[in-house]
């Protein structure tokens, strides 16, 4: 297919992921003009859409002046053809005349676009002779308002630049290792990490060596963390709540502990039972409610990755910064504090907690476990630095984990708190 097929694939994935509020990858599962493209065209196309979601607010707020009506306006095909033209001309190195010249012509493939050709001509021909947003705007603004505000809000200003830096860049495919990661980096040509996951290099993750005798499964070293300082021991019963889709488990299970994982979602569950046999690990597997199961038995160790908003996933999934919106977040820390009460009852006398969730905000994390410790449920057990290799400069003055990325960190945000039973 033809270069202009390629950008109309790239603008119909935008429109599917900003305007009906898909992810990228259910996007392109629904997207007939995508699924028409092979090889390069494809692959074009998704880098097109991706460095549009990595960059939307940057995009929006500079396109902007440059038309003669409000963005939100405009019909939604030649919005999203806009889009895509100033996501190649500004941050994927196109050639300008090249960019401006494809999307004009992938409007007049479309019937929604066809008559606002001339528009999208002299709105990208603008485009090309502006300046790069990154010259002119702040890192932060390439989320919604409340979104940055809200980072800022947890993070600091440095932090919730670093975090939208980070967004900026392809996020690197870490790995986790059934046994030796030093083994396991040499296998697949990787490099160990400090914090014991490994680099791998990139391509499809089922053509790497060791996968399909299930020597490791892909999970980025910060969701890593959870589970190595749950420290879980051989034969020790271990509860893994919210368990799937199950890395933390396939951790948990490879220690040789004796592994529960618990799940509302059968489905997602299905997903963790295949990773299990791939990988030739074992685990008690349970569908049901986290916040009303009663297993009649306590345990000695519990991990709890809440269901939260993911925002600390963003460079992986940046659509999710604009398919989210500020009464999505505000759901979740009810939910996470009643399932954290819920793996406070289900914890033994002198057993340990470890609550995460994939999102660096307050509300989500911090809060959350600062009301379980005031109202006098549970304790925190500091973590010190040394347990966080890789991470030691993360650790709050709490004792608490916040990872971030940074120039010499690739990881996604996650907040971790370490946390006993009261009075032990």
């Amino acid at each position: 297919m033809s270069g202009a097929g390629s950008r109309l694939a790239a603008a119909e994935l935008l429109h599917l992921t900003i305007d009906k509020r898909r992810t990228l990858d259910e996007a392109m599962t629904l997207s007939d003009t995508y699924n028409e493209l092979e090889g390069s065209d494809r692959g074009f196309a998704r880098a097109i859409a991706s460095a549009g979601l990595r960059h939307l607010g940057w995009i929006d707020r500079t396109v902007q002046p440059f038309l003669s009506r409000p963005l939100a306006a405009t019909g939604v095909e030649i919005r999203a053809l806009i889009r895509a033209g100033a996501a190649q001309i500004w941050f994927l190195d196109v050639a300008p005349h090249a960019a401006v010249n494809a999307t004009v012509d992938a409007a007049r493939l479309s019937r929604g676009s066809r008559s606002g050709g001339s528009f999208l001509n002299a709105a990208l021909r603008r485009v090309s002779e502006a300046a790069p947003p990154a010259t002119v705007l702040a890192p932060e603004s390439i989320w919604p308002d409340w979104l940055s505000a809200a980072f800022v809000d947890s993070l600091g200003t440095d932090g919730a630049r670093a975090l939208a830096e980070a967004q900026r860049q392809e996020p690197a495919l870490h790995l986790t290792a059934k046994g030796s990661p030093e083994d396991l980096a040499a296998l697949v040509a990787g490099t160990r990490l400090p914090s014991g996951s490994v680099e791998a290099p990139g391509g499809a993750v089922e053509d790497l060596p060791g996968y399909a005798d299930g020597q490791w499964w892909v999970q980025d070293q910060a969701a890593a963390l959870p589970a190595k300082l749950l420290a879980a021991a051989p034969g020790e019963a271990v509860l893994d709540l919210c368990a799937a889709p199950g890395g933390k488990t396939l951790q948990l299970a490879a220690t040789g502990a004796l592994v529960t994982a618990l799940d509302r979602s059968a489905p997602r569950l299905e997903r963790l039972k295949e990773n299990l046999s791939r990988t030739g690990l074992s685990a008690e597997v349970i569908v049901a409610d986290a916040e009303a199961w009663d297993p009649g038995r306590t345990f000695h160790k519990i991990l709890l990755d809440a269901p939260c908003s993911a925002l600390g996933t963003l460079r992986r999934h940046p659509e999710g910064a604009w398919i989210k919106t500020e009464a999505d977040v505000a759901r979740f820390p009810g939910v996470q504090a009643r399932l954290l009460a819920a793996a406070a009852n289900l914890l033994a006398p002198g057993g340990t907690l470890v609550y995460c969730v994939c999102s660096p905000i307050a509300a989500e994390g911090r809060d959350v476990v600062n009301a379980a410790v005031t109202n006098g449920k549970l304790v925190r057990r500091p973590v010190p630095p040394a347990e966080c290799p890789g991470f030691e400069d993360c650790v709050t003055p709490d004792g608490d984990v916040q990872t971030l990325p940074g120039p010499s960190r690739d990881c996604d945000a996650f907040y971790i708190a370490r946390l006993a039973a009261s009075g032990v």
